[in-house]
């Protein structure tokens, strides 16, 4: 594929990113702007005076009218600055970038861990398709893919840390704006947590991919022809079954996005996950503000790499796209 065709699909990609980007934080900015109550009313307490209330009122602009408090909000964040944090009236981004850099950390742990198992896997099974070790590994994901996050966590908990061993920490407390790098220790738990979450989709996925690749007419002509085994499966048909799966991995790990915040919570994870619930808590909207669009951002990133890798490692589409 000539570099021409791949810029041009990267800046769709890109273009499209920005604008689903910029509806979500009007969608965001917006379902703030509905939470009951007054926000400057929950930062300094019933107790409060009518001129300390106005005072902040003014500081926050929220006398101002919705579409300039938004533009306010929008300009900042452009500008690198999201504002104020309601909940200790400190800068909000040096708080985040510390919770961010650990979920990243643990998102990424993750890839490295489920990723390869489930394509492992996936291949295996297939090669095996309707043997005993593929009905067992098919059952078993299955079985994983209907247990929720918390359930997986609470388990992994019971299991390692509390009831029937204690060889890992059930919580990972780390120094307030520390790497969990620092105590790598705790990053196994909820990487365990996540990783079983996500393997069942991307096993079945590349399972049935490879099933699929491995029974059409090129790779029986391979067979034909004298191929070796091992050159069949991962020269010519792993490729091809590798773009279905990328998209698969892709909408896992966005959903993860959103599924994080459950497993940091449970484990107490320093993360943007537990920010985002603490933010909460707090009503501290700027915050708030700010952790849903990181999670939105992640969300069109993951999703953007997956289009632009599927359409490179995939032979199929890198000849279309050229023709195109």
């Amino acid at each position: 594929m000539s570099q021409g065709v791949v810029f041009r699909l990267v800046a769709r990609r890109v273009l499209l990113g920005l604008v689903t980007l910029v509806m979500v934080s009007i969608v965001v900015f917006a379902a703030t702007q509905f939470l009951p109550g007054d926000a400057a009313q929950a930062v300094l307490g019933r107790s409060a005076t009518p001129e300390r209330l106005e005072a902040l009122r003014t500081q926050l602009h929220l006398n101002e009218p919705v579409v300039v408090q938004y533009w306010l909000w929008l300009s900042g964040l452009l500008a690198g600055d999201p504002g104020i944090s309601l909940a200790n009236q400190k800068p909000i981004l040096p708080q985040v970038l510390p919770r961010i850099a650990n979920s990243l950390t643990l998102l990424l742990a993750t890839v490295i861990v489920a990723v390869p198992l489930a394509i492992a896997a996936g291949i295996a099974a297939a090669l095996r398709k309707g043997k005993a070790a593929d009905t067992t590994m098919t059952v078993a994901a299955l079985g994983l893919a209907a247990a929720p996050e918390f359930v997986v966590a609470i388990g992994l908990i019971a299991l390692f840390s509390t009831v029937v061993f204690h060889w890992l920490p059930p919580v990972s407390m780390v120094p307030p704006g520390s790497s969990v790098l620092a105590r790598p220790a705790i990053l196994v738990l909820p990487v365990m947590t996540l990783a079983i979450v996500v393997f069942p989709y991307i096993f079945r996925m590349i399972r049935a991919s490879m099933i699929e690749v491995l029974e059409s007419e090129y790779i029986e002509m391979g067979r034909l022809k004298g191929l070796a085994r091992r050159r069949l499966v991962f020269v010519h048909a792993l490729p091809n079954a590798l773009g279905p799966t990328l998209q698969v991995v892709a909408l896992t790990f966005a959903y993860l996005a959103g599924g994080v915040v459950i497993v940091e919570y449970i484990f107490g994870f320093p993360g943007i996950g537990q920010g985002l619930i603490n933010a909460v808590t707090t009503r501290d909207i700027p915050t708030i503000q700010l952790a849903v669009l990181l999670l939105a951002a992640f969300y069109v990133t993951v999703n953007l790499f997956a289009d632009v890798l599927t359409v490179l490692i995939t032979p199929k589409l890198r000849t279309g796209a050229a023709g195109r």
